[in-house]
């Protein structure tokens, strides 16, 4: 819940979705569920309503592969 907008961010079933950092680039891998739920999410945070500043934390522990390093997806709309 951001600025008392409630957002659900769903996880289709079987997901897989792994972060690394390669030193000079960030690579997402991931499965088809993984990424169409990567994609979900995007969209969630993109909705009319939802405030700048709304977002995700993804960790190990919340839906990424193991050995995957932390990603946050946030809206920002500054320019």
């Amino acid at each position: 819940m951001t600025d008392g907008v409630t957002r659900v961010f769903t996880w289709e079933e079987g997901v897989h979705v792994e972060v690394r950092n390669l030193g000079g680039e960030i690579v997402i891998e991931a499965n088809a569920a993984g990424l169409r739920t990567l994609a979900g999410h995007l969209l969630t945070l993109a909705q009319a309503d939802t405030p700048d500043g709304a977002h995700l934390h993804l960790e190990e522990a919340n839906g990424l592969a193991e050995g995957s390093i932390g990603l946050v997806l946030e809206r920002c709309d500054e320019e």
